[in-house]
């Protein structure tokens, strides 16, 4: 039996929660990446750093996402479905292909995520393929593809909450949610999606949008083709009759019915047949085409293009805008949030959980305009910006980010915003300190102060002390001498701090020290003398010009002639 050990976790808890197998190493090819996880205790946690790692990549993070995921009750192959589905991505999207057929060769074993036959579970949490296949919309638009592999419900080792988790999570985050299911729709199966169907209704009447996307039933070894034929028409067929709403059902099962309609923008279903008794009862089967049945070959061909052909993918949306895969780091951790209490969440906080996720991203958007409108303004190549004009841009700046966040369509209503909206008003204050902080590190006039300060006042009192001396006024020259020794003191002091980088905090105090020095003292002699040496220069520029010795008097018109007085 194939089964690709490398692609997942492979801890496993004693009764004491101790661990007894250490994870296998990490694999080198692509392969499933565990992101979120199970503890012993029923908890699940995120791996962010492998979260960001796959969706944050430059030719990824900025693209639109369709994200397909597959639940469903466990041991039912839906880890043998999805690499069928990495087959055909890797024809139709990567390098991969080559053949005439996305199928391949009848004797290819089957690779990708993690599988094996029997009646043990082999998935837990939930794992994302390494690779994120990118492809163009028919509008143009180019999107990424992200395949989600679930923990299988109802097994031995998990809890009701456990199940409830993985598909709340799933279905969340997925733009295609397939619901894999064995034989039939049973009522109990769409019991199952109960919960989902409450946090519908109560985002329907916040939002007037549907919460969820595309329901994908997909009814495996279906045994009944005379009542309903394989594929998706026969799909419709059973899905149209288990959803029937009628008079003689129970009021509860008539709600059920319709909040699962309104709750999913599209429903669909698709019926296949059994793959044979080679792949259900054989130990050493690895996926080779030739042991499958061709009727579970022939639907294979239908299903996968009908979801992962390019006039087929459909986006993630959220609040009716398409969600990037750098934003969806955001909605995993936000989601991830609700279910750290030790019972299932209402239906209610899944909403909050939503709303607070659409405007995190609509905060970091602003933010993001903000930075880069300012970085245009005072970054690293421009020049030093009057403090004035810099306050003035960033007023400009910050007016336009502010716009960014507010015209972002979010969940929540405008009062759960508000505190979203002051929020980002404060943490744009702190970027602008640091972005004030950083121009005035440009001001060479201001970088030149405390050594023109302290060479201004150790050249003062050296003065001070020749006087002192020449008066014969000898301890107060030495105390001229002190403060001169005084002041150089500290400007090699001040050179050594800003060199090596030490006792940052004591040469912050030395420039404080000089700043007050040059606004209360300097400064104010500065435009003293400056105001004194102007009077004096316009005062000679009106004046006549004195006479030279023994120069005649000016002399004076009278009657037309000249005298002299």
């Amino acid at each position: 039996m194939a089964e690709n050990e490398g692609h997942k976790h492979r801890e496993r808890y004693d009764h004491e929660g101790e661990v007894t197998e250490k994870p296998a190493p990490a694999p080198r090819g692509p392969h499933g990446v565990q992101v979120v996880d199970t503890g012993p205790d029923h908890t699940f946690t995120l791996d962010e750093e492998a979260l960001k790692s796959l969706l944050l990549k430059e030719d990824v993070r900025d693209r639109a996402v369709v994200v397909i995921s597959v639940a469903g009750a466990f041991r039912k192959g839906k880890s043998f479905l999805l690499d069928f589905f990495l087959r055909y991505m890797h024809y139709k999207y990567g390098a991969g292909g080559g053949g005439s057929e996305w199928l391949g060769s009848e004797e290819d074993p089957l690779q990708g995520f993690s599988w094996r036959g029997g009646s043990e579970r082999d998935t837990t949490g939930i794992l994302m393929w390494s690779e994120i296949f990118k492809a163009t919309l028919d509008d143009g638009e180019k999107v990424a593809i992200i395949l989600l592999d679930t923990q299988g419900a109802f097994d031995s080792e998990s809890t009701v909450r456990d199940c409830a988790t993985v598909f709340a999570l799933s279905t969340m985050l997925s733009s295609v949610q397939i619901y894999n299911l064995s034989q039939n729709i049973q009522e109990d199966d769409l019991q199952h999606l109960q919960l989902f169907t409450e946090y519908g209704r109560l985002a329907l009447e916040d939002g007037g949008r549907t919460p969820f996307q595309r329901l994908q039933f997909l009814v495996r070894d279906w045994s009944f083709p005379y009542e309903a034929p394989y594929g998706a028409d026969g799909g419709m067929q059973i899905l149209s009759r288990r959803l029937k709403v009628s008079d003689k059902q129970h009021p509860e099962l008539q709600s059920l019915r319709k909040h699962i309609t309104a709750c999913f923008s599209e429903l669909a279903c698709f019926l296949m047949p059994h793959p044979g008794l080679k792949v259900a009862t054989n130990p050493q089967f690895d996926g080779r085409l030739a042991d499958i049945e061709s009727e579970f070959k022939r639907s294979l061909q239908q299903f996968v293009p009908m979801l992962l052909a390019p006039e087929n993918l459909v986006p993630k949306l959220i609040n009716g805008q398409k969600v990037k895969a750098k934003d969806l780091v955001q909605y995993f951790k936000s989601y991830m949030n609700i279910y750290k209490g030790n019972e299932l969440p209402e239906p209610k906080s899944m909403l909050v959980a939503t709303a607070e996720a659409n405007n995190l991203t609509a905060v970091a958007e602003a933010k993001e305009v903000y930075t880069r409108l300012m970085e245009e303004v005072c970054g690293g190549g421009r020049p030093y910006l009057h403090a004035d004009l810099l306050l003035t841009e960033h007023q400009r700046v910050r007016d336009k980010a502010m716009y960014a966040f507010n015209a972002k369509r979010k969940m929540g209503g405008r009062d759960f915003s508000q505190a979203y909206f002051d929020q980002l008003a404060q943490d744009l204050e702190e970027q602008f300190l640091q972005f004030k902080a950083h121009n005035e590190s440009k001001n060479i006039f201001k970088a030149a102060r405390t050594p023109s300060v302290f060479f201004a006042v150790a050249l003062f009192f050296y003065v001070l002390s020749g006087v002192f001396g020449l008066l014969g006024l000898y301890p107060l020259a030495n105390v001229a001498n002190f403060a001169m020794g005084l002041a150089l003191l500290t400007l090699v002091l001040w050179a050594y701090i800003r060199y090596s980088g030490e006792m940052r905090e004591f040469g912050v105090t030395i420039d404080d020290t000089a700043t007050v020095m040059w606004d209360n003292v300097l400064k104010p002699m500065y435009q003293t003398c400056l105001e004194k040496g102007m009077e004096h220069a316009a005062a000679a520029a009106v004046a006549p010009p004195s006479p030279a010795p023994g120069a005649a008097p000016p002399a004076f018109a009278h009657n037309g002639k000249h005298k002299h007085l």
